[in-house]
């Protein structure tokens, strides 16, 4: 992907022409060369205003032969490191006002060279994600910069543009492969956001089912060929239902030298610390889930009771069995909602209705690792978000929005894989969660600067 800021030979024409128009004009008129300056000065100073133009006096060769023309000359890779670190780099026309005020990005001129000479950079982390529905298509940098910086929400100016989206939905599913949304930058390596080209309702189809394995074994391997360290599956890209939360590929595939990683680890780690201390109940829907298991054996093992919600007695006992004899009396299996209704603490990872959501008792706070969350119904109860965490203060790059996340933050998932690449591990995390690597995990989380919301 090349760097942000550098420029086609068509955009470099469509520019020239917009420059030269106030210019012809003003040669037609006859204003003379005092409206000839002003037409031209004008027109220039608009594009370059505009933050995004990629508008240049002077060739790359000249910063290296005149180095205190960095200082006077605007660039647009100079202007782009703004949109995307936000604390550097805020004059549009004189970076000599930066280097006094101590804004400067120190990375600027290098960011330039690289540009000048077409260098694209491989990523040594991908975070794999798909698109939740076709309201959300349009939250994305290349649509528009503007909203894709801002944490999702359906927004009235969208809605006209809904059936294009739609349209582009089609098209996606029948020709596209998987894409770069947006990157960023963290301890100088490049991760980069790619997109499997199927939403949501997708990944409930049952046809549908080996298509989407396809696109993502055929983004592992991508990735493999270009010295990818660690991929992270999110959300529904490791579906247990779908591909075993990874294990598919990495058992078709068992040479792969990039490592698959579910981040369902760190996920489970930011639940749990959420409850709060002294708890010595908790009711929970999903429990018999990936996710669910592991934080009942967790819990267990703390001397906390689980009402675990599930019909499958089976499923139950298989869960059961896997803690310890003297913590397997902490897990309780219960069918019915009446059962929690003396329970503040409810963990959900299956949908919950109005109906449903009734038997919790006032002040009940509502813990999720449901996708989509559910709606708060309950005015006399809390609900917590979707586990999530912010990436260390060194993280540049972040110019665009994880979903409904502010900037900065990151479904819990997708830090999971940043700490599995951060830490080098070997292995491959996906299956079923290692319980043991729970405290591990969050440890190392916290290590890397990377925290709880």
């Amino acid at each position: 992907m090349r760097a942000a800021g550098f420029a086609t030979p068509l955009e470099h024409l469509v520019l020239g022409l917009l420059m030269a128009l106030p210019l012809a004009g003003a040669c037609a008129a006859g204003l003379g060369s005092v409206g000839l300056a002003f037409a031209y000065v004008l027109s220039f100073d608009f594009l370059r205003a505009m933050g995004h133009c990629n508008v240049e006096l002077f060739p790359g060769g000249l910063f290296r032969s005149l180095p205190f023309l960095r200082y006077l000359i605007y660039t647009p890779t100079y202007h782009t490191i703004h949109h995307t670190g936000k604390k550097a780099n805020f004059c549009l026309f004189m970076p000599l006002f930066d280097r006094l005020g101590g804004t400067l990005d120190p990375e600027s001129w290098e960011l330039q060279r690289k540009n000048r000479a077409g260098m694209d950079e491989a990523p040594d982390f991908v975070f794999l994600a798909h698109v939740v529905d076709v309201m959300q298509s349009m939250h994305v940098p290349f649509v528009m910069r503007t909203f894709a910086s801002t944490p999702f929400a359906v927004r009235a100016f969208l809605l006209p543009l809904w059936p294009i989206a739609l349209l582009f939905m089609f098209m996606v599913w029948a020709w596209s492969k998987t894409f770069i949304i947006s990157y960023y930058h963290l301890r100088g390596k490049l991760h980069q956001i790619w997109a499997v080209p199927r939403y949501g309702f997708h990944y409930f189809l049952p046809f549908a089912k080996d298509g989407i394995n396809d696109q993502i074994e055929l983004a592992i391997l991508r990735a493999e060929r270009m010295g990818v360290k660690v991929v992270s599956l999110a959300a529904l890209n490791k579906n247990e239902a779908l591909n075993g939360g990874g294990t598919l590929f990495v058992n078709k595939h068992p040479d792969l030298r990039v490592r698959v990683v579910h981040g369902n680890t760190l996920t489970a780690a930011v639940i749990l610390n959420e409850i709060p201390k002294g708890t010595t109940e908790v009711f929970m829907t999903g429990a018999t889930s990936k996710l669910g298991r592991a934080i009942a054996l967790y819990l267990c093992r703390k001397k906390i009771r689980v009402m675990m919600m599930t019909l499958s007695t089976e499923r139950f006992q298989k869960i059961q069995k896997e803690a310890a004899a003297e913590d397997q009396q902490y897990l309780v299996q219960v069918t019915k909602f009446q059962s929690a209704e003396q329970c503040k603490t409810w963990i959900v990872g299956k949908w919950l209705s109005p109906r449903e959501q009734r038997w919790a008792s006032p002040g009940t706070h509502f813990h999720q690792f449901v996708v989509p969350p559910i709606l708060g119904f309950r005015r006399d109860c809390t609900y917590g978000k979707l586990a999530a965490m912010r990436l260390p203060k060194d993280a540049r790059g972040l110019g665009s929005c994880e979903f409904s996340l502010e900037r900065g933050v990151v479904h819990a998932c997708h830090a999971g894989g940043v700490v599995h690449f951060l830490e080098g591990y070997a292995h491959h995390e996906v299956g079923a969660i290692d319980v043991d690597r729970i405290d591990v995990v969050w440890e190392a989380a916290l290590k890397h600067g990377i925290r709880p919301v």
